[in-house]
Formats: C-alpha cells, structure tokens, sequence
C-alpha cells in the first residue's frame, strides 16, 4: 500500500465525520477499538447509537466503495457491537450498523450514507 492510499482511509474519515455532524449526529469516537474489532465512527442520534464503517475510494472502476464491506467485516462488527452494548454508557441505546461510501472524484467528493446497511445475525 503507497502513502496515497494509505492516506485515503484517515481523509475519508474525517469527511465521514463532518457529514454526520451536519446530519444532526455526535461522534463519539473515531477508531474506537472494541474487543479486536476497530469501527471507524461510533456516532449517536437520539437514542440510536451508530456504528460506522467508512469505505474510501478515488474511483468505482472496481464497484462502489460500500461494496467492499463483505461479510467477514460485518461479523466482526456485530462481535464488536455485542461488546459494546454491555456497556453501561450503551445499554438502553439502540444499535445500528451504518456504512458510509466516500468517493474522492478529482476535487468532486461524493458521500452516500446507508443507515442500517444490516442487521445483527
């Protein structure tokens, strides 16, 4: 992986997190890791928590960037998510697995959020 790449993931993030934030959201964490699982914005609207996983991309050459979110990832989120709802800061919170698509086209950004883009198995 270059350092253009590797820059991507952290830039999308950030784009991720300021679009929530206009939506209404608080982000609560950025890179929260939760029993071996990492999610990239853990964001709460109302009595909804929201675990995010943000996907980067320069181009949908090779599929849209949501796409990318297999089913291996979304099992470890659910793990994560158990975890988390055991908290005592979480437990009457609802939970919910968002997946937020950042397309960088040249100086164009398209966001595309997919609220409960699945369910816990």
């Amino acid at each position: 992986m270059d350092s253009k790449t590797a820059s991507l993931g952290p830039k999308g993030e950030a784009r991720a997190e300021k679009y929530l934030i206009r939506q209404g959201y608080s982000v609560l964490k950025r890179n929260e890791r939760v029993g071996g699982v990492e999610f990239d914005l853990i964001a709460r609207k109302g009595d909804t928590l929201c675990l995010v996983e943000v996907k980067s991309r320069r181009s949908d050459a090779f599929g849209f960037p949501e796409e990318f979110v297999d089913a291996k990832k979304r099992k470890r989120m659910i793990r994560g998510a158990k975890l988390l709802a055991s908290r005592k800061a979480f437990r009457d919170l609802q939970i919910r697995f968002d997946v937020i698509s950042v397309l960088f086209r040249g100086k164009e950004v398209e966001i595309n959020h997919i609220e409960n883009a699945f369910e816990q198995e």
